[in-house]
């Protein structure tokens, strides 16, 4: 169904995008940071099913929608980056201190890490363009099922993803459970993940289409 040449090529460009420093792993590295491994492999569990609902819309056509609705695309930025925003005020408000439940802290900690990854995803249109934009490069038409071959490539993109997203999750939750056994660290440590959520925001809302 798919050319293997060119699923190849694809093989090595998703590896290389995956491997690259973004938002997603920063806002991940935050999230494990802040709430512990469990945390951060949560938040990127989160990251990678909001990536096979835009790979599912890309082989449906959904995305192309931001190609004639670019209203669409700036209402979509700024709910991402109001929804950023909030996640910064909540971590810079977090007094919380080791060894309480917390905000971050047991099952209903790790649901929230997961939708907060997932939400954060969904909300940015910029991932929307990005699968409509590089995953048709790597389709070959006459074999037909393109659909089918963007899902598969969407797949491939969302499993790689969230295996190395995944195991950075993990290690920034366990540096940061050292590292917030002080309560004053632990302060320091809300302050960082604020200002990465911040940051984010700003970028999202600031960058043009």
């Amino acid at each position: 169904m798919v050319d293997m040449s060119l699923y190849a090529a694809f093989l090595v460009a998703a590896f290389a995008l995956c491997v690259t420093p973004g938002p997603d792993m920063m806002f991940i590295v935050a999230m494990g940071g802040r709430g512990g491994p469990a945390a951060g492999v949560m938040a990127a569990f989160g990251v990678a099913c909001a990536m096979l609902v835009h790979t599912v819309a890309a082989a449906l056509g959904l995305s192309a929608l931001f190609n004639t609705l670019p209203t669409l695309y700036h209402v979509l930025r700024w709910v991402g980056a109001a929804y950023l925003l909030w996640l910064a005020v909540r971590a810079f408000r977090d007094r919380s201190v080791p060894g309480e439940s917390g905000d971050t802290g047991g099952g209903a900690g790790m649901r929230r890490a997961f939708w907060q990854g997932a939400v954060t995803n969904l909300l940015n249109p910029k991932v929307i363009l990005f699968n409509v934009a590089f995953l048709p490069q790597f389709v070959n038409p006459s074999l037909g099922h393109v659909p089918g071959q963007l899902l598969l490539l969407g797949t491939t993109l969302v499993v790689m993803g969230f295996l190395w997203d995944g195991g950075v999750g993990l290690l920034a939750g366990r540096l940061g459970d050292v590292l917030r056994r002080s309560a004053r660290v632990n302060r320091w440590m809300n302050i960082v993940s604020g200002t990465v959520f911040t940051g984010l925001a700003v970028r999202l809302a600031a960058s043009p289409k």
